[in-house]
């Protein structure tokens, strides 16, 4: 069938079949824009959860330390220094010392590696730099 307006062209009238497109959501797997904000990526929760897992590591400035200073910790003081480097994480510390018994530790929370490693004897006295938090245990 032809259609002719009114200015003598001939016109084709359009089929539509199905429904439009518009109507259709696109599904593209990820969260819609106002969804997405509030919810945690799964990057985030597998790293999180990798780190859980993770012991504590000790730089070799640190394991030089706790040599010449006779420092040996146990696996309770290992284990206490884990949960205070997650406490010194939530709160959002990227360096912290760590206080516990007679030592002290600097602790780096990203990689959670001890950095540094005091007895009682040099405690006093010192200055700490480059921290931005600490945890007394």
């Amino acid at each position: 069938m032809m259609v002719i307006d009114n200015t003598g062209n001939r016109i084709n009238p359009t089929v539509i079949t199905g429904s439009p497109a518009a109507a259709r959501p696109v599904r593209t797997g990820r969260p819609d824009a106002g969804q997405g904000t509030a919810a945690v990526s799964f990057d985030s929760i597998l790293r999180q959860k990798q780190r859980e897992n993770e012991g504590i590591k000790f730089s070799r400035h640190a394991e030089y330390r706790l040599q010449s200073r006779n420092i040996s910790l146990t696996p309770a003081q290992k284990e206490k220094m884990k949960e205070a480097v997650a406490k010194a994480e939530t709160k959002g510390v990227k360096d912290t010392l760590i206080l516990m018994d007679d030592l002290a530790f600097v602790v780096n929370i990203r990689n959670r590696t001890v950095i540094t490693a005091v007895n009682s004897n040099e405690l006093k006295e010192n200055v700490f730099t480059n921290i931005d938090g600490a945890v007394i245990i």
